[in-house]
């Protein structure tokens, strides 16, 4: 697909990440206003509340964006979906008729406020990156024993914490947790001392369920995409994770992008599932390409030095996509809500450079990583800035997810020191 051109001219630059086929939604603010609805296009925001105000955007299902969050559109269904994506189109294309109503309307990125776009119902994260599982199987038991025996026949997961679901630009407070020292019979409540990110792509379910969901139904339920960085204590994880999986570790925050891109703007971009050495049973079985061709990376910038590229993978390196973590949630006839976000995993490649967490970059502390001013890091350190980027690139065109980035902060202190 080529770029398809906008009116507003920095929409048509190739490098910019929001042309007109992105579209994607996000929440903002300027000065005092209240948080809205809004799409980025080139390098302004359509304010949806003020477009509707203005009979704009006018759709059956009533008044949409009188709410600062998107939930409100997913629940109106796939139909509603396309419906304003084609709506946005001529509004924001080349040739717009109703560009004098439109351009009060607009505002520019470069003075808002970015929130969380939707309201996160509850969050699920998933295990289901092999090179990620291999590695860290690797680490902790071995080549011959790496994968679990479950991990090529169906995609693992934990329940996380929504309420600690954050929006890119948000300070995450280095956690306290009990820990496990080799060097001492006992543990031990301190500052977590490995402290990590995870590279991964959220999944935003749009459409709630009360069963079990198919693949392809499962796709269709999703209303679209960000980046999240699932932020780990990897000290607190080793000493709890036996034998009910993360707990504590994975609760101080998971930073997400600011904008949701849509499957519908993500779908020339799909690639298969990699081949599978055992065939999936039938409710899991790959059904047509649900991957994307995301190119994604990671920088690391020390508090007052310069941001170095650690680590470049893409998101087609997956082995179960965000259908089949879907489909799978379902299965127990566990319901879906509106708002509910899937995190696919560490998205990690098959070389070193290509590792979605520090874990795996630095093998366990054990092979610091070098960055560009001679320091090393095997773990975060306070004032580290994280940033995920990700961006799938057409025929003269880039589809963006805004930057996904948390500065880790130190530890408060002794929390229950008396």
């Amino acid at each position: 697909m080529p770029l398809l051109p906008s009116w507003i001219d920095s929409a048509n630059r190739p490098d910019n990440p929001f042309p007109l086929n992105n579209l994607p939604y996000g929440v903002f603010s300027t000065g005092d206003d209240d948080p809205r609805c809004g799409v980025a296009i080139g390098d302004m925001i359509l304010d949806c509340r003020a477009a509707e105000e203005a009979g704009l955007l006018a759709f059956d299902a009533g008044p949409l964006f009188d709410v600062p969050f998107w939930n409100e559109v997913m629940e109106a269904g796939p139909d509603l979906w396309a419906a304003l994506r084609a709506r946005l189109m001529v509004l924001l294309g080349e040739g717009a008729g109703e560009r004098a109503q439109v351009a009060p309307c607009l505002v520019p990125q470069a003075g808002a406020m970015m929130h969380l776009p939707f309201l996160v119902s509850e969050y699920t994260d998933f295990y289901a990156g092999r090179h990620h599982a291999f590695n860290v199987g690797v680490m902790f038991r071995g080549a011959d024993n790496a994968l679990p025996p479950n991990w090529l026949h169906l995609p693992i997961g934990y329940n996380g914490r929504a309420s600690s679901v954050v929006v890119s630009g948000t300070d995450v407070r280095r956690p306290w947790g009990q820990v496990k020292s080799p060097d001492h019979a006992l543990p031990a409540f301190q500052p977590s001392r490995r402290f990590d990110f995870e590279l991964e792509l959220g999944a935003v379910v749009g459409m709630a369920s009360d069963g079990p969901v198919t693949v392809d139904e499962a796709h269709a339920m999703i209303f679209g995409y960000v980046l999240l960085n699932d932020w780990s204590a990897r000290d607190i994880q080793a000493w709890e994770y036996q034998p009910l999986g993360p707990f504590q570790a994975k609760a101080t925050a998971t930073t997400i992008s600011p904008w949701i891109v849509t499957g519908a703007a993500l779908d020339p971009f799909r690639v298969a599932c990699p081949a599978r050495e055992f065939p999936l049973l039938p409710h899991l079985r790959d059904t047509g390409p649900m991957l994307y061709d995301i190119d994604l990376s990671v920088t690391l910038t020390p508090d007052g030095g310069a941001a170095t590229t650690i680590a470049r993978t893409n998101y087609r390196e997956m082995y179960y996509s965000a259908p089949q973590q879907l489909a799978h949630h379902t299965t127990s006839g566990c319901p879906m809500n509106a708002g509910d976000l899937l995190g696919s995993g560490t998205i990690s490649g098959p070389t070193k450079d290509s590792r979605g967490s520090l874990l795996e970059l630095s093998w366990g502390g054990k092979e610091p990583i070098t960055l560009d001013g001679g320091v090393t890091r095997s773990f975060l350190e306070d004032g580290d800035t994280l940033t995920l980027h990700g961006a799938a690139r057409g025929d003269g065109f880039t589809i963006g997810f805004g930057t996904c980035a948390g500065r880790l902060i130190p530890a408060l202190p002794d929390p229950y020191a008396r």
